[in-house]
């Protein structure tokens, strides 16, 4: 059996919370002895803290190799854009943006995409739209990670905060050659990440559909002449 790892980001949270869930089952044991409504709370805080685990969860997954030409998926979520737009803050042209949003169900761990060397970074304060709705990409908080890949051009991923999630963490800075599979940052709560990418890439997934991070492929990209 596998050991549950827990995202380090979520530790201190996850002692928060579990103390918190106790102290109120404690009082309410002590006010309301023996009454289902205490045996009520304490089957739901169990089950709260059992999706808290859940969403701290550190998905024991890599890819060996640097899978020159394939796009991974940054995140466990649900498809829920896959279509061709202007992207006019660093390309400049038309790209396909493929957006995954991320339920309090999934763990929300964040994954880099493609092998390469980041060329750019930069955070950028937002508002808080829920994450779901196309303008969450440009006007909620969020970060921009270009990466340019070897041989087959460069992207751009975005961690995208949502309604509730107000914290994103990013591991990487402009600079680092990363790797496939390779731990990018976490995001609190429900949010997305969003990847931008030639319009020539041949898409590997559609609308609705559940992926898993290095697991998934989102895209097969093509390789571009020297």
């Amino acid at each position: 059996m596998k050991q549950l790892r827990i995202h380090k980001e979520g530790k201190s949270a996850l002692i928060k919370i579990g103390v918190v869930l106790i102290l109120i089952n404690a009082v309410l044991l002590i006010l309301l002895p023996g009454t289902i409504f205490t045996l009520f709370l304490a089957v739901l805080s169990f089950l709260l803290y059992a999706m808290a685990i859940n969403f701290y969860r550190h998905p024991d997954r890599t890819y060996k190799g640097d899978l020159h030409g394939l796009v991974n998926a940054p995140t466990d979520g649900k498809i829920v854009t896959i279509e061709k737009v202007f992207e006019k803050e660093f390309f400049h042209d038309e790209r396909i943006q493929i957006s995954i949003f991320m339920s309090f169900f999934n763990a929300h761990s964040n994954w880099i995409p493609v092998t390469g060397k980041i060329t750019h970074f930069s955070h950028i304060e937002g508002n808080f739209h829920a994450a779901y709705l196309p303008k969450s990409s440009h006007e909620n908080e969020h970060t921009n990670i270009l990466i340019e890949t070897p041989d087959h051009g460069t992207i751009l991923t975005k961690q995208i905060a949502g309604a509730v999630a107000r914290r994103v963490i990013t591991y990487v800075k402009e600079g680092d050659e990363v790797h496939i599979g390779a731990p990018l940052g976490f995001i609190k709560l429900g949010s997305r990440m969003d990847i931008f990418l030639p319009l020539d890439s041949e898409i590997l997934v559609e609308p609705g559909e559940e992926v898993h991070a290095n697991v998934t492929f989102l895209a097969r990209l093509t390789q571009k002449e020297r």
